[in-house]
């Protein structure tokens, strides 16, 4: 694990505001990994209690969560908790990128 990679991606998700979400894909590129969305997910499985890990999706709009030991259920529930639309379809859940998706510098 490179702590310092880690460190980098939390405080990128923390400035995700309330009520948006971004993906895996935009917090590598922020960090100059463009091929990093896997590195970013695994960071946020085992994140400290104080990183948003739940405003993090897929590049689809689709919640992947396949840590954390929470279903993703409970990244829905959050996620509505803060205000976002999630629909599921065929038991997975998908946040509508052009509402919620946040463009913001990260």
């Amino acid at each position: 694990m490179d702590n310092d990679l880690y460190q980098q991606i939390y405080l990128l998700v923390k400035k995700i505001p309330q009520g948006r979400v971004a993906t895996y894909g935009q917090i590598a590129a922020a960090l100059g990994k463009p091929q990093g969305s896997r590195l970013v997910g695994w960071a946020l499985s085992v994140c400290p209690n104080d990183v948003p890990w739940h405003r993090v999706i897929n590049r689809k709009g689709m919640i992947s969560i396949t840590n954390r030991n929470l279903s993703k259920q409970e990244q829905a529930n959050l996620l509505t908790q803060e205000g976002i639309t999630v629909t599921e379809k065929a038991g997975n859940f998908w946040v509508d990128l052009d509402k919620h998706l946040w463009l913001g510098n990260l």
